[in-house]
């Protein structure tokens, strides 16, 4: 080692300075439009357009948090939302860990087949089925209905969690599930009492990541959602937008409300989240 080479494991001052401003610079411009959206919706309405910029409310006001309740049916979009999302993401959690643990412990013909497709399934923009499928939901009278939304969102979120949670049971020890099993728990009793408790912090992942993904789809809940009654959030927030204004108020208000279930997830679940993301990355 020359005398210009830091010793393994060490940065030196310069090093460590310019990584903490990068990462300052990063974390200002990450939080920065939070911030931004936060300080508008405690603006009264007509404080928010206002030249110069005030980067802090002149006068703190819920006007518009009053306003989004009693001029839109944002109470019913925010209900429809929660409960798509959290029953659609409970039950493609369910159908993904059982698809997993099959795919994971099971060798048979066309496994690697099912797993490409899968894989291929998330290459293809969801945009360009919307016409086929449609035609499908209208075929089968679930066009403006929340069961039929959750059914398409389950479909969407089932294959990449099952690759996720494939990882997860494949890292997961086979000496486990033989023990439970000579101990004369049957083969679904060793998954349910022995391998499912272990693999906690994966499937509260893949649930959140389920719940994200249906709290924020935008393009199918516009297509097939078209009464105030069965409208979800995302479809709300779009109707703020006019074609000759926009009520960045109102929207600003939404947008706060809308951004809390999911910072309330990640904020109990942060843990789960980081070892359930990298439980597949090494194998014991």
């Amino acid at each position: 080692m020359t005398g210009h080479e830091s010793p393994l494991g060490h940065e030196s001052p310069l090093s460590k300075a310019f990584k903490a401003v990068f990462l300052t610079l990063w974390l200002i411009i990450t939080i920065f439009p939070l911030y931004w959206i936060t300080i508008t919706s405690f603006k009264r309405p007509g404080e928010v357009l206002s030249f110069p910029l005030d980067y802090w409310p002149r006068h703190f006001s819920l006007e518009s948090y009053t306003e989004l309740f009693e001029k839109s049916r944002f109470g019913i979009y925010f209900g429809n939302s929660l409960l798509v999302a959290t029953v659609a993401g409970a039950v493609a959690t369910a159908v993904a860990t059982l698809s997993a643990y099959v795919l994971a412990r099971f060798r048979f013909r066309g496994r690697g087949a099912l797993l490409m497709a899968a894989l291929v399934t998330q290459m293809i923009p969801a945009f360009i089925a919307l016409g086929p499928l449609y035609v499908l939901m209208t075929d089968l009278g679930l066009v403006d209905n929340r069961f039929g939304l959750m059914l398409v969102y389950i479909a969407v979120c089932v294959p990449f969690c099952t690759v996720m949670l494939r990882g997860f049971f494949e890292n997961v020890p086979d000496s486990l599930e033989e023990a439970a099993m000579i101990d004369g728990c049957s083969r679904t009793g060793a998954l349910f009492r022995v391998l499912l408790p272990v693999m906690r912090p994966g499937i509260t992942a893949a649930f959140i990541f389920n719940f994200v993904t249906c709290w924020n789809e935008l393009f199918l809940s516009v297509t097939l959602m078209n009464s105030d009654d069965n409208k979800t959030v995302p479809t709300a927030l779009s109707g703020f937008i006019s074609s000759f204004d926009i009520d960045w108020s109102l929207m600003s208000a939404a947008a706060v409300l809308t951004i809390l279930p999911t910072m309330a997830l990640f904020a109990f679940a942060g843990r789960h989240i980081v070892q359930g993301l990298t439980a597949g990355a090494v194998k014991e």
